[in-house]
């Protein structure tokens, strides 16, 4: 039986090799960079939303579990140079020189995170206090704590500014990232859980904490970690040379607002993998018209893109979170099982 090839070591991709060995079929994993882990390893994330379980244990538990199994073969410090052939016979040239044969393919290439030097006039490298959501992710993870790069003192008082790089058409983001709100929310109550003496306020367009994170994020943050949420369109964020300076309207009562914070957080958004152009030339796959790879509706093959044999999951799409990348990631595996099953059982008649 030949093997199948998973591009992507993050969430998505472990989940993949995961549920192919689970059912006895060899996978290739090609990884880009050096280790396995994706985002949440890379980007030091916390907290998982909505687990609750930090980042390395729960990450790093998949990736020991896929390095672990012997149907699994690892790539690292690999990408895939070039591809051809038919499902059930591809064949793939990989950076590292060699060719692998394959029956099928699951692109789990993940997103890049939005660069907030995209949104100058909200401050981010122009001010050291101003940061973003993954920088706070890591100053936790590291068990340094939440800090003022400028000084390292502990903030008294927090903004998170929302949509950073989404729902914003005159950057050319006009997506929403799905799952800021929510990771936003959770950042807020940790901050508060370490720093009760500091103010947390999370300024907003629209809340979008779908499904059950209403409750647990959206009212838990505001009732149990009293974090004040301020429905606004920011103008500027500034600095008078000790604070940084959030400057807009408060859209509710149609007032101006200027506050002073000691620490301006940047919810920033999910972009489409920047290697995505070269990967659908790579794979002869359509991109969706906003960059991402293009998934096919989900009657039929889950996770079938626009060339047969090749499979698509989690944020590889679109903005996911990861709990749903892991749950496509699984039901794409079996996709590109049944595809790679049933021209071996032809091939062999």
């Amino acid at each position: 039986m030949k093997p199948i090839l998973v591009v992507g070591g993050g969430p998505a991709g472990l989940a993949a090799t995961h549920a192919l060995a689970n059912v006895g079929q060899p996978s290739i994993l090609v990884e880009k960079m050096d280790r396995l882990g994706g985002a949440p390893i890379f980007s030091g994330y916390a907290k998982l939303v909505p687990s609750g379980r930090w980042a390395k244990e729960a990450i790093g538990g998949m990736v020991s579990r896929v390095e672990q199994d012997s149907l699994v073969t690892v790539k690292t410090n690999t990408k895939v140079s070039t591809f051809d052939g038919q499902p059930g016979n591809f064949t793939a040239k990989l950076s590292d020189g060699t060719s692998v044969e394959c029956g099928s393919v699951i692109l789990a290439t993940g997103f890049s995170h939005f660069d907030s030097v995209n949104k100058p006039e909200w401050g981010f490298g122009l001010f050291p206090d101003v940061v973003t959501t993954t920088q706070v992710e890591q100053m936790i993870s590291s068990g340094q704590g939440v800090r003022c790069p400028s000084d390292a003192r502990k903030p008294k008082r927090v903004a998170i500014l929302l949509c950073v790089g989404s729902r914003d058409r005159q950057i050319g983001r006009e997506w929403c990232s799905k799952i800021c709100c929510t990771v936003s929310a959770n950042l807020a109550m940790e901050i508060r859980e370490e720093l009760p003496d500091c103010h947390v306020y999370i300024y907003y367009m629209d809340i979008r904490t779908f499904g059950h994170y209403e409750t647990d994020y959206y009212w838990r943050s505001q009732e149990e970690f009293k974090v004040k949420y301020i429905k606004a369109r920011i103008a500027e964020v500034t600095s008078d040379g000790k604070q940084v300076i959030v400057k807009g309207e408060d859209t509710l009562v149609k007032r101006p607002i200027t506050i002073p914070f000691d620490l301006v957080v940047h919810a920033i958004g999910m972009d489409p993998n920047v290697d995505n152009m070269t990967l659908s030339a790579v794979f002869g796959v359509d991109l969706h018209k906003h960059g991402y790879i293009a998934r096919k509706d989900t009657y039929g093959s889950m996770g079938a893109t626009s060339r047969p044999g090749i499979f698509v999951a989690g944020a590889a799409i679109g903005p996911e979170t990861i709990d749903d990348s892991i749950a496509q990631a699984n039901a794409a595996a079996m996709s590109a099982f049944a595809v790679s099953r049933e021209l071996t059982k032809e091939a062999a008649e």
